[in-house]
């Protein structure tokens, strides 16, 4: 049931004084705040992947078993991106995109 226009003034004066009164604290819990950890740890999970995927090809010159290894660890990195991925969803992705697009523009974060 959508709010009526009365009720989504007040939540949205409501709103504007909660981005007045403590920015950081409603940057922190605003959607792209609350999927920044996810994003940062896929983010890092995707060089892991690139450096094991360098180790792979170098150590297929060395032995067999190592080149094993460099290959499990870059399958565990797959699966953490794959994690990740999954927590923020298409929602947040779309709420970062959103939130990186107003930053550049210089305006405050939405809430959604």
């Amino acid at each position: 049931m959508p709010l009526s226009e009365d009720e989504q003034r007040i939540l949205n004066q409501i709103e504007e004084q909660f981005y007045e009164s403590d920015p950081s604290f409603a940057e922190k819990v605003s959607a792209p705040g609350l999927y920044r950890p996810a994003l940062r740890k896929a983010r890092w999970s995707v060089v892991g992947l690139v450096i094991g995927l360098l180790g792979l090809v170098l150590s297929l010159q060395v032995h067999f078993l190592v080149s094993f290894v460099c290959f499990a660890v870059m399958l565990g990195f797959a699966f953490v991106i794959e994690d990740s991925l999954r927590k923020v969803g298409r929602a947040g992705l779309n709420g970062v995109r959103a939130s990186v697009r107003s930053r550049a523009r210089g305006d405050k974060p939405e809430a959604e």
